[in-house]
């Protein structure tokens, strides 16, 4: 017999009609958000497959416009989104997209922030309000939001990570879940997607840059 969580059976808490819909979607625009980390200026929403199919009737645009104002998936502020980004000086946009994608339940959220700074996320709903973050600025992730992320960009040369994790170690911070990538050999920018128990502070942040000097950039959601 299949196991079942409390959360299985009852669903996540919500704002609207649907878990996959407008709760994974309402995370989605917020995880983004984290990731972009400045206030915004304007967002660009292209969605495909079911939420461009059915996302107007369950209020998947709403839902994206609210998270990525920081609205989480139980605001009842997602109802009144466009008002809110307007409130906010938001310009948003929408594409309704019939473009095959891998997912159904698919958006690109293309954002720019106040300081003029272009970030580009591209995240799936995979049901239960629950969200995979499989791109940022064309390049290929696998952020869930469940836990403490941090993105680092490197310089791809031999001790990086092991400078990382000792630093990490020193702080406290225990990784739960590691992956290291790249576009390619030869390529000098190299990326690790670290999942923690404990979230890393900005404090934590500069002292990881201070003492890895490979370290390019870091990114926190």
């Amino acid at each position: 017999m299949e196991n079942f969580s409390v959360f299985d059976i009852i669903g996540p808490r919500m704002t609207g009609p649907s878990s996959s819909h407008t709760a994974g979607a309402a995370r989605l625009g917020y995880i983004a958000r984290r990731i972009i980390g400045a206030e915004l200026d304007r967002v660009h929403f292209t969605l495909y497959g079911s939420f461009a199919e059915t996302g107007r009737g369950h209020g998947t645009d709403k839902a994206l416009i609210a998270g990525i104002l920081g609205c989480e998936p139980d605001d009842a502020r997602i109802r009144s989104a466009y008002k809110l980004a307007r409130d906010s000086g938001v310009q948003v946009e929408f594409t309704w997209s019939d473009e095959p994608v891998e997912h159904p339940n698919t958006v690109r959220i293309e954002a720019v922030d106040v300081n003029g700074k272009e970030t580009e996320v591209v995240g799936v709903s995979v049901g239960g309000g629950n969200i995979l973050i499989t791109e940022i600025n064309h390049l290929a992730v696998e952020v869930t939001g469940d836990y403490p992320t941090l993105i680092i960009q490197h310089h791809d040369m031999p001790g990086v990570i092991s400078d990382v994790c000792r630093v990490l170690a020193q702080l406290g911070v225990n990784i739960a879940y590691m992956k290291v990538f790249r576009h390619g050999r030869g390529d000098d920018d190299a990326f690790m997607c670290i999942e923690s128990d404990e979230p890393v502070t900005p404090d934590m942040q500069q002292i990881l840059l201070r003492l890895c000097p490979a370290v390019r950039e870091l990114m926190v959601i």
